[in-house]
């Protein structure tokens, strides 16, 4: 997998802060961006379903009922 340098400035006592109670500010960056890369990812998807399934009727009243009912008999 490819990787690329993405920059980021933030305040110098912001940096010292985090230092000092031992994070590791590249790793957590890292690990931000990689799960709002999944959210991104997953809200898209979710999008296409939602597209797919509003063009599918939904089943009439009953069916359920009357298809569990077909298959109990059917045994």
């Amino acid at each position: 997998m490819s990787t690329v340098v993405v920059s980021v400035r933030i305040r110098k006592d912001v940096r010292e802060i985090l230092e000092k109670a031992g994070i590791n500010i590249a790793e957590e960056i890292r690990r931000y961006l990689e799960e709002l890369a999944w959210k991104v990812e997953v809200r898209e998807q979710v999008e296409k379903w939602d597209k797919l399934l509003s063009n599918i009727k939904p089943s009439s009243k009953g069916f359920s009922v009357q298809s569990v009912r077909e298959d109990r008999e059917s045994h």
